[in-house]
């Protein structure tokens, strides 16, 4: 009788018992490698984050404007001029030539910032709102009698920065010598303070990425807001 070669069922177990092994490795490989490649994102993202963050504040300030407003009257007196820019420890306002929307190419823009609690109360976040500015009236929407109105956050609020521990907003005020300036975290002067700092730390710090932290961005601008310049 002729011989037939064939295989034992042990050699078939074991050949299906390996090749489920080889899967199962690979399978692992992947989801390491997967695993790995969305950490890299996850960071790399908030690594352009952050430098966004940044920039976008630097090139806000660095388009400051110096203009005024024209606040509504308060009972039955008559319109009230001021320059307009407001600077609290968690408030500011101003204009500027630089919008996040439309970068520096848009029209002048009113920029209001306020720092407010975080998500269920931890820590805080700062936000931002942007509207069009049009003119002294447009800009003496947001005070009356002198005095400005707080900042309202709503729907069309950004959220600039999240997950802080603390932000602080402070102004240098340029002094005579020897002094020379000082930080203060109100700003009630009829001019522009010569830099703005923000003061930020993250929540929560991870070593392995970047982090916000405190920037102190000069104001270039001297013109002052109150002064005719129509000799």
């Amino acid at each position: 009788m002729r011989k037939q070669a064939g295989v034992t069922l042990m050699e078939l177990l074991i050949a299906v018992t390996l090749v489920a092994l080889l899967s199962v490795g690979l399978l692992f490989a992947m989801r390491v490698g997967l695993n790995a490649m969305d950490r890299s994102n996850d960071r790399l993202m908030g690594n352009r984050k952050v430098v966004s963050v940044e920039r976008i504040l630097e090139e806000e300030v660095a388009g400051i404007m110096p203009i005024t407003a024209i606040c509504s009257a308060d009972g039955e007196g008559p319109p009230a001029k001021i320059a307009f820019f407001q600077g609290e420890a968690e408030t500011m306002r101003f204009a500027s030539s630089y919008s996040m929307q439309e970068g520096a190419r848009g029209y002048p823009t009113i920029l209001e910032y306020q720092v407010i609690p975080g998500e269920d109360n931890v820590g805080v976040r700062l936000v931002v709102n942007e509207s069009l500015y049009t003119g002294p009236r447009s800009a003496g929407a947001s005070c009356s009698g002198g005095i400005f109105r707080p900042v309202l956050i709503g729907p069309m609020s950004f959220v600039l920065a999240d997950k802080l521990a603390y932000c602080r907003l402070s102004y240098r005020e340029p002094l005579p010598p020897p002094d020379l300036s000082r930080w203060v975290l109100r700003w009630n002067k009829q001019f522009l303070p010569n830099a703005i700092r923000v003061e930020m730390a993250p929540l929560h710090p991870d070593r392995a990425r970047l982090q916000l932290q405190t920037l102190t961005i000069p104001v270039h601008v001297t013109r002052l807001p109150m002064e005719r310049y129509d000799f």
